[in-house]
Parts: C-alpha cells; structure tokens; sequence
C-alpha cells in the first residue's frame, strides 16, 4: 500500500502517531532535545487513546512552549517547515483536522529530508512522490518514506500496542536527522 493509501485508511491514533512521528524525526531543527515530544506520545499511549483530547490539546500547549524559536524571519527552508508542522498541529486529537494535519507533516517531512540530502535535487515545490515506491529517491529521503509508511503499519496491525515501536522507528530517524545537521552546520562554519 502507498503512503497516502496508509493515511487514508489510519484512524485517529494512527493519523497522530503519524504526524507526531514526522514532526519527532525533524525535532534536531528545533533545537529540540530528544524528550521534547514524549508528552504527546504518552497522550497517544494513554487507554482512550487519540480521544484524549484535553491530554493532548494541554501536551500540544507545553510543547509549542518548550520549542518555541525565534520569528522564522531568515531560517531556512527546513527549519521553517519544521516549524509550521508543529504550529499546525489541532488541539483536538480527532477528525478531519488530525487527517489534514497527518498529511501535511507527510509532506513536509519529505520535503524537509529532501532539502538536506546532499544527493537531493532541491528544486523549489518539487514534492517526492507519496504513491509509489522508493526507486530513484535519494537515500535519506527514500528512508524517511520507508519510516513513515513502517509507523502507519504499526499502528494499522497493532492499535496502541504499535505505538512503542513507532516510537522506536522515529527515534530512529530523529539520530539520523540530527547527524545530518550536524554535518550540515560544521559545514557552514
């Protein structure tokens, strides 16, 4: 099944964990540490699930607090994405506008991959394909296409038990993520 068949088909949890896991593996760009969303993953773990939506709108809240930058005036393209992921994200853990929301933090997290693959084409609005397979995608981006389908699966199979190796196939990306930063930075300096 394609990324965007995965998203359709994800019910609530499974569309969080989704743009959670996305918005996770790009925290290295907002200065994150690697704590900074459990909050939310543990308002996903939580017995009623995605319907914890005052858990989750008061988690979203903190979060927003603890990783709020500077006014994206003169950041990159990348970091501006990150940004909008998170400021995006509804306060209510259900509904269309969870959907909407998983679907954008797809997008830009593939865009975001896009922009720091050395190995990338990064013309400006060219989008990776989310129908199809890796084939002809550079490596990191075609990882980050691998990780996103892995976590809806997860989820799809497992319900909130998927949730805890979704956790680990983010966490996953998130080191690759901040290397790639990192080498990125001393690169510029």
């Amino acid at each position: 099944m394609s990324l965007v068949e995965l998203i359709a088909r994800a019910d609530a949890r499974g569309l969080a964990a989704s743009g959670l896991a996305c918005l996770d593996r790009c925290v290295p760009l907002l200065d994150g540490d690697d704590e900074a969303l459990r909050p939310l993953w543990a308002t996903l773990a939580d017995d009623t699930g995605a319907q914890a939506g005052p858990d989750w709108a008061a988690s979203l809240a903190q979060v927003r607090d603890k990783l709020a930058g500077p006014d994206a005036t003169g950041e990159d393209e990348a970091v501006v994405l990150a940004r909008r992921m998170l400021e995006a994200a509804p306060a209510e853990c259900s509904g269309p506008a969870m959907r909407t929301w998983a679907d954008a933090c797809s997008v830009a997290s593939l865009r975001i991959h896009r922009l720091l693959d050395p190995a990338a084409d990064t013309a400006p609005g060219a989008d990776v394909p989310r129908d199809g397979g890796t084939r002809g995608l550079p490596p990191l981006v075609a990882a980050e296409l691998r990780r996103q389908a892995g976590v809806l699966e997860l989820l799809a199979e497992r319900g909130a038990a998927g949730l805890r190796p979704a956790l680990e196939v983010s966490t996953e990306g998130r080191r690759v993520l901040r290397a790639v930063v990192s080498r990125r930075a001393r690169g510029r300096g």
